[in-house]
């Protein structure tokens, strides 16, 4: 035994790696702990622990323990190129994050040259269109959920004109991009288009401009903290038509910074503890549990996106790196296949997700899911 110890030292040292470093597998998260996307990267940071605890008190992934480690890139771009540069020196087994479209985007090709995964949490629609094949969502992307809001708008609110309210980075401008088409699809007018800057304290004036332009609904889609200060300014100016937004409206952030302003909110998330499926349920008491505080979509993400690693990994029975993403393109993770996963996901060969999603409605402080809608593709 002892022999072997010496080998096995050895060996890891003319590799130029650490001792028993073969024994874990290294995973590198690179994510928005400061900044102005503070919130959605720590609960997508916590989200992944959970995710790693969870595998390791199980045997972790074919026998080895995960190791993981988390930089935070301040919600900066170029900080978060370094950050991944840094993950693949150091030889991560793949990169999860970031969560913000605008450094996903100014990063990814560092990822992409390695051949390694990278698996995100941004919807902007541009991110899977560039064909890079190392990059996997773990949300919907813009062009899966506009279309559902756009019909929601029409049917249910039976909107005409809409007034759209979106931040200028490229989450807002591809949500805005995306909806515009859908809303014409639908023959709603846009009675106002009204841009408003990330990190922006003040939204009177924005909500005057709702206010005045008479419209039938409010299309809202900014990030969680400028969703819920553009609520209160909103309501503080009387503004009654129905707020219409996605998931970064509905989120429990929002209500909780939003108060009763939030009241009413409606509209379509990928992700949500509170839909009707046990296994996201369990998990929102065991997040609350652990963090005391209530997880939002990216808490759900950040989770299921260690387990889209585990499935592939034990899927090809080794430890291949670039096979981790030509196992995932084009597959459907069932969870009776890996419970991890929670609700049946297919991965589109250019890495967007297709899966059930659904309505929800804020009410008395707490989102409420209201109907379940099918994945795009049966």
């Amino acid at each position: 035994m002892k022999m072997q110890w010496i080998l096995a030292t050895a060996l890891s040292a003319a590799l130029g790696l650490p001792a028993l470093a073969q024994d874990k597998v290294k995973l590198v998260d690179v994510v928005e702990l400061s900044g102005a996307g503070a919130t959605a990267g720590t609960n997508w940071k916590n989200g992944i622990d959970l995710a790693v605890a969870d595998i390791n008190a199980k045997g972790g992934i074919l026998g080895k323990q995960i190791e993981i480690t988390h930089y935070d890139t301040q919600t900066n771009p170029g900080n978060t190129r370094a950050a991944v540069q840094r993950a693949i020196d150091e030889g991560t087994y793949a990169v999860l994050g970031p969560v913000f479209s605008g450094p996903i985007g100014a990063s990814m090709q560092i990822a992409q040259r390695a051949e390694i995964a990278q698996f995100v949490g941004g919807e902007a629609a541009n991110l899977t269109m560039q064909g890079n094949k190392y990059l996997f969502r773990t949300s919907l992307s813009q062009t899966a959920a506009m279309p559902k809001i756009a019909a929601y708008l029409k049917n249910t609110v039976k909107a005409g004109s809409v007034a759209v309210v979106w931040v200028n980075n490229d989450f807002g401008k591809g949500g805005r991009d995306a909806i515009l088409p859908e809303l014409e699809k639908a023959g709603i007018k846009v009675a106002v288009d009204v841009a408003t800057e990330q990190g922006q304290a003040d939204f009177a004036a924005d909500a005057i401009k709702v206010k005045n332009s008479n419209a039938d609904a409010i299309f809202v889609y900014l990030n969680e903290e400028e969703s819920a200060r553009f609520l209160r300014a909103a309501k503080q100016q009387g503004v009654t038509k129905p707020m219409v937004g996605e998931t970064t409206l509905l989120g429990s952030k929002v209500i909780e910074l939003a108060g009763e302003a939030a009241n009413g909110v409606k509209g379509h998330v990928g992700l949500s503890i509170d839909a009707p499926i046990p296994a996201f349920q369990e998990f929102g008491k065991k997040f609350q549990a652990k963090y005391n505080y209530v997880s939002d979509h990216n808490g759900l993400k950040g989770y299921m996106a260690v387990y889209m690693i585990k499935w592939a990994t034990e899927k090809q029975k080794t430890f291949d790196k670039k096979g981790v993403a030509d196992t995932l393109r084009g597959a459907t993770i069932k969870p009776s296949d890996e419970p991890g996963i929670m609700i049946e996901t297919t991965i589109e060969q250019n890495g967007d997700l297709d899966r059930e999603s659904f309505l929800a409605e804020v009410k008395d402080g707490k989102q409420v899911i209201t109907a379940t809608l099918p994945k795009i593709k049966p």
